[in-house]
C-alpha cells in the first residue's frame, strides 16, 4: 500500500504530525509526506517518511501564492498513493487538499471535517473538542486504520553531536524568535532572562535562524553563547537534545525540543489555545496570561497595547520555571 500524509503549513505543524506519520508507516509499504516549503526542514527529520513532496498551497501559510493551474497539474502528476491522510489544524478545512488528491487518483482519503465533504472523503472524522494537535492527528490516523504503534510522542531522526558548537558541559537554551510577532517575548525581556539565568549559575545558549542574528546577539549579550544563524534544523535538534531545559515561545523549536526529549519552559501567548499547541510529551511549564484579551484571536500582531500576555512574565519567573522543569 502506498500512503500519503499531507500537512501543508509550518515547521512545528509538521513535527506535530510525526506520530501520525509513524502510525501510517507501520502499516504502509511506502509513505509520502506532502508539505509546504516552511514545513520541509521538519519533514526531513521525521522517521517513517520515504518521500517528500513540497508544494506551496494557495490556502496555506502567511503569504499564500496565487492559484496556478499549471502548478496544480504538476502536483497531480507527482502524487502516487492509494490512501491519504489530510492533517489540518482545528480551524482549517481539509477539503481543498482532498479535492486535489482525488483528482490525482487517490482512492481512499481521510480527514477531520466539520463541513459536508460530498464525495471528497471516505473517512470523515470529527476531532475531540479539546484535543492537542498531535493527539488529534493520531485519532484521525486510527480512524483511518492506522493505530498508534508506539508511545505517541514526538520524535525525529537521531540528532547529531553538536558539542563543537555548544562546547562541553550542561546548558539551558533560550530561543527568542517566533514565527509571528504576537507569539514572541520581547528582546529586552529575553536579555534580562539570560542575565538572570547566568547569575543563577546556568550556562545559556541562545539560538535563532539566519534572519535573527541581530536578535540573538542582543539577547546573548556578553554572557551567553550566541548560535544565531549557525544551526539548520538537524544541528538545532542536536543543540536542543543536549539542553537541560529550553525556553521559547509557541513556535517550531518548542516542538523540536519536545521531539528530542528536552523539558520546555513555554512562553505561550494565548492567541491560539495552549491545550492544542503546548509542548507535547515532555515536562513543561507554561508561562503567560492565558486569559488575556487576545485569547483565541489567532492574531499575528498583538492587538493589545504593551503585549501584556507575555510582558507580564519576568526574568525571575523564567529562572524559577527553568529550575522547576529541570527537576521534573
Amino acid at each position: 500500500m502506498k500512503a500519503l500524509v499531507s500537512r501543508l503549513d509550518s515547521f512545528g505543524d509538521v513535527l506535530l504530525a510525526g506520530p501520525a506519520v509513524r502510525a501510517v508507516a507501520a502499516r504502509a509499504d511506502h509513505v509520502t509526506l506532502l508539505c509546504g516549503p516552511r514545513g520541509e526542514p521538519a519533514a526531513r527529520l521525521l522517521p517513517g517518511v520515504d518521500e517528500i513532496v513540497v508544494w506551496n498551497a494557495p490556502w496555506a501559510g502567511f503569504e499564500p501564492p496565487p492559484v496556478d493551474r499549471a502548478d496544480i497539474e504538476r502536483l497531480l502528476d507527482r502524487v502516487d498513493a492509494d490512501t491519504a491522510l489530510v492533517l489540518t489544524s482545528f480551524h482549517q478545512s481539509p477539503l481543498p487538499t482532498a479535492l486535489l488528491l482525488r483528482l490525482a487518483g487517490v482512492r481512499r482519503i481521510a480527514a477531520d471535517s466539520v463541513d459536508y465533504p460530498g464525495s471528497l472523503l471516505d473517512v470523515r472524522h470529527r476531532r475531540a473538542p479539546h484535543a492537542h494537535e498531535a493527539e488529534a492527528a493520531l485519532d484521525l490516523a486510527e480512524a483511518a486504520g492506522f493505530p498508534c504503534p508506539d508511545d505517541g510522542r514526538l520524535a525525529v531522526l537521531p540528532p547529531p553531536d553538536t558539542t563543537e558548537l555548544t562546547g562541553p558541559g550542561p546548558y539551558v537554551v533560550l530561543h527568542p524568535g517566533a514565527s509571528v510577532p504576537a507569539r514572541a517575548w520581547s528582546a529586552e525581556r529575553c536579555a534580562q532572562a539570560v542575565r538572570e539565568l547566568t547569575a543563577a549559575g546556568h550556562r545559556v545558549v541562545v539560538t535563532g535562524g539566519r534572519g535573527e542574528k541581530d536578535l540573538t546577539a542582543h539577547v546573548a549579550g556578553s554572557v551567553a553563547l550566541d548560535l544565531g544563524g549557525r544551526t539548520e534544523a538537524p544541528e538545532l535538534s542536536g543543540v536542543l537534545a543536549a539542553a537541560r531545559a529550553v525556553v521559547t515561545g509557541n513556535t517550531g523549536p518548542a516542538h523540536l525540543a519536545a521531539a528530542v526529549g528536552a523539558p520546555v519552559v513555554s512562553l505561550f501567548a494565548p492567541v491560539v489555545p495552549a491545550e492544542r499547541w503546548r509542548p507535547w510529551g515532555v515536562p513543561y511549564v507554561l508561562l503567560g496570561d492565558q486569559d488575556a484579551p487576545c485569547a483565541g484571536s489567532r492574531a499575528r500582531t498583538c492587538p493589545v497595547p504593551g503585549h501584556p500576555c507575555l510582558e507580564s512574565v519576568t526574568a525571575h519567573d523564567v529562572r524559577a520555571a527553568v529550575e522547576k522543569v529541570m527537576q521534573a
